[in-house]
């Protein structure tokens, strides 16, 4: 029960969780690329590298630890935003908000945000490919290349996809930061540095999510 009773072992949870969820957007963005080949080199490379996967025993696994990543790190972040809610009222005269960033002191909405976009994002993805009928490309493989930029056809499809990538930038931004601290790392000199590896992260993420949606639209 000791999970459920040390909100210090939260946050540290909630860190290693955030963490290993910002390496998996690393290596998600790097084969989501491929959809930025030439249309039909990228229908047979995307298509072959998500049956690659979806093949993999090891990736199986990787995939439940990233299933249970997800849920951890938000039912943490719910408990650990609720438990600074009740104790905000010790602190109503305090305007330490000035110092802080606007997304600093929303990043539960944030996290909202990015939750509500992977519902949608598993419903129209990762559920057709793993249990939907969906076309075959000319390798025989799942046509999930052909599913995407279907999707990616509708602008307010895209928008919406922006709008999610934009508050996920926002929330790696200071979560990994904030993660870094969680875990005991105060050093002035180091706190400096993750500061700006964080800042660095978040827009080179963001943009790569970003430029993907917008490019299938336009070319599309």
């Amino acid at each position: 029960m000791w999970y459920f009773k040390n909100a210090l072992t939260r946050k540290n949870l909630m860190a290693l969780t955030g963490l290993f969820l910002s390496f998996f957007l690393i290596i998600h963005l790097v084969g989501n690329l491929q959809l930025l080949l030439p249309a039909k080199e990228a229908q047979l490379q995307y298509n072959w590298y998500s049956e690659l996967l979806s093949g993999s025993w090891f990736i199986k696994i990787v995939s439940y630890g990233l299933y249970a990543s997800i849920l951890i790190h938000a039912v943490d972040a719910f408990y650990l935003s609720q438990k600074s809610r009740m104790l905000s009222g010790q602190y109503a005269k305090d305007r330490r908000n000035r110092a802080s960033s606007w997304y600093a002191r929303h990043m539960m909405l944030l996290g909202l945000i990015i939750f509500a976009f992977l519902v949608i994002h598993f419903k129209d993805f990762w559920y057709p490919y793993k249990f939907g009928e969906i076309g075959l490309d000319a390798d025989g493989q799942k046509d999930l290349y052909s599913l995407v930029v279907v999707a990616f056809q509708d602008w307010w499809y895209v928008i919406l996809y922006a709008v999610a990538i934009l508050a996920l930038g926002f929330h790696l931004i200071h979560g990994v930061f904030s993660a870094t601290r969680s875990l005991g790392l105060y050093s002035p000199f180091y706190t400096k540095m993750v500061k700006g590896v964080s800042l660095v992260f978040g827009i080179i993420l963001s943009l790569g999510y970003l430029i993907i949606p917008i490019y299938l639209f336009i070319n599309n």
